[in-house]
Parts: C-alpha cells; structure tokens; sequence
C-alpha cells in the first residue's frame, strides 16, 4: 500500500509540475501591427495577440510594465458585447473596443488595476470583435476617439 501511495505521489507531482511549466512557460508571442488612424493621424502600436482562449484569460496578467506603443490585440470568433476585468493587472490600461468593421464603438479610459477577489468589469457598450489594450492614457495622448479607424496586420 504504501508503495502505491508513493507512485500516486510521484505521478500527482508530475502532473502538477507538468501544469506549471506549461502555465508559466515563456509563450509564443504573435505579433501584430495596430495602426489607429484618428483625424488623419496614424498612430501605431506593436501588439501582442490574443485569439485563444487561454490567450484572452491571461491577457496583460502581472506585467510589470508595457512598452509605449505596445499593447495586446485580444480577437474573438465573433462579434458581441465584450466585458473585461482588472484581475492580477499591474498597470492602467486604456481598453479601446472595436467593432468587426474596425471602428472604435468604445474605450475604457486610463482603467486602474484591482489587488483583491473583487474586481470589477468594464464593458463596451457596443458589439466589439476585437479589443486593444495599451497602457492608461494612451488613447488621450493620441487623440484616439470612438468612431477612428483601426487597421490589424497579423504575423508582421
């Protein structure tokens, strides 16, 4: 019996182990160019992508920092009501959502990280496919507004 208990031990371990590596391992960054186009201006960020599940749930999770023209690109399958939350984020984040024609139907301002289980969501008020997330007053700086125009190159 106790070897048993010890060979379960040893494959539970694993398994964990196992888990973690895959959780915390360095991922495969997809690259993207974003280029909003706000009253002529282009203004370009180099983003992460998300398309995934797990990509999406990660997010921009206990980063430290964000680049200045950095961000992620989070694409969904489809176009709906989109609702994000702070949870383990470490920066303020501008949350700008993006309709499937790439208009800006909404953007979540300078949006504050949340250190407890009780964070809350912010959510576009329009069907958004994509959402962008850049660091907090981004959109302010570059004069980006709802109703810009977003450009996604995929892979650049």
């Amino acid at each position: 019996m106790k070897r048993v208990f010890s060979l379960l031990s040893v494959i539970a371990f694993a398994l964990v182990l196992a888990l973690l590596l895959i959780l915390y391992s360095p991922r495969d960054v997809k690259a993207s160019k974003v280029t909003i186009t706000s009253g002529g201006r282009p203004t370009d960020i180099d983003a992460e992508v998300a398309d995934n599940h797990l990509e999406r749930t990660i997010g921009l999770m206990n980063r430290e920092s964000l680049g200045e023209n950095s961000g992620m690109v989070f694409i969904f399958q489809d176009e709906k009501m989109r609702s994000f939350w702070m949870k383990n984020t470490l920066i303020p984040l501008d949350m700008i959502f993006v309709s499937e024609g790439l208009d800006i139907v909404h953007i979540g301002h300078n949006v504050q990280p949340c250190g407890t289980d009780q964070c809350g969501h912010y959510s576009s008020v329009k069907p958004a496919k994509y959402v962008i997330e850049v660091n907090g007053g981004f959109a302010q700086k570059h004069g980006i507004n709802v109703g810009d125009s977003v450009f996604i190159v995929l892979g650049y």
